[in-house]
């Protein structure tokens, strides 16, 4: 990408569908939309034509249904959720989406080489589909706010390395929330930044997808997103890390008020 872009996660709170969100966005100066698909990959058909005829310079990246876990004791899910991701991928790519997350899975009280091996053998399997319709978009696990859930910054990396188009999405939220409040300092983003670059090289620096948003957490991490202003999340620290890194890509604002705080990230980013 050519430079660093702010997104809502899903349609701003001010607009009623995909047509007056892109009004929205283009209003606030904001650079696109992350497409939402909670419980199911579900657009209608009007609405694809909304985002398909959008504005070119708006991105679009989309994030699977939370029904996901290539873990699971049961085989059943593990298949429908491997279906998930292939289905959000082919349909965020028909779209004209740049990458696609979602979180790929819970320990289950397994070791975590085990699980490693597990999240391995889903993602083998996504890629036959994906690679059967020529799919070309980044395929990101997400990093994960609880230690129940699999995905530190060091597995999604260990994961990016097995695929050539895996790459991190990284919640810098769910990192601090996951450390019980560490992950909140300059110097502390900057490793991140580091580690990422110097394990998979310029790409991933260049091309970028995170999340954003305030958070409350307790021992055990993620509760739940809150307002920036209304969290201790330093996302000026972070904001001056990614321009150290001349961090290129997309940022995803996922606080309640998600226009409200993507308009407040870009601005202090811009202000630097």
């Amino acid at each position: 990408m050519e430079k660093l872009n702010f997104l809502t996660a899903g349609i701003p709170l001010s607009a009623k569908d995909y047509k007056s969100g892109f009004e929205v966005l283009n209003n606030m100066n904001l650079d696109g939309m992350e497409l939402e698909f909670v419980r199911g990959v579900r657009i209608s058909d009007i609405s694809k034509k909304t985002v398909l005829n959008r504005n070119s310079n708006f991105i679009i990246t989309a994030h699977a249904p939370f029904y996901v876990n290539l873990n699971s004791k049961e085989e059943e899910k593990i298949v429908s959720s491997i279906q998930r991701i292939i289905e959000t991928a082919l349909t965020a790519e028909n779209l004209g989406g740049y990458s696609i997350t979602y979180h790929a899975a819970y320990y289950m009280e397994k070791d975590p080489e085990e699980v490693f091996k597990k999240v391995v053998e889903g993602h083998n399997k996504i890629f036959d589909e994906l690679n059967k319709n020529n799919s070309k978009i980044w395929v990101r696990p997400e990093t994960t706010g609880k230690k129940t859930q699999w995905g530190d910054i060091d597995e999604i990396i260990a994961l990016s390395k097995e695929f050539d188009r895996v790459l991190p999405c990284v919640d810098f939220s769910h990192l601090h929330a996951r450390e019980n409040g560490k992950i909140n300092t300059y110097d502390e983003f900057c490793l991140i930044f580091d580690k990422i670059a110097k394990n998979l090289g310029d790409v991933a620096i260049d091309n970028f997808h995170a999340h954003i948003a305030g958070i409350e957490y307790t021992s055990k991490g993620e509760k739940q997103h809150l307002n920036l202003l209304e969290s201790d999340f330093n996302y000026k620290d972070l904001l001056k890390a990614f321009k150290t890194f001349n961090v290129k890509g997309a940022i995803i604002c996922e606080s309640p008020n998600i226009e409200e705080d993507c308009k407040l990230l870009k601005d202090y980013y811009q202000s630097l």
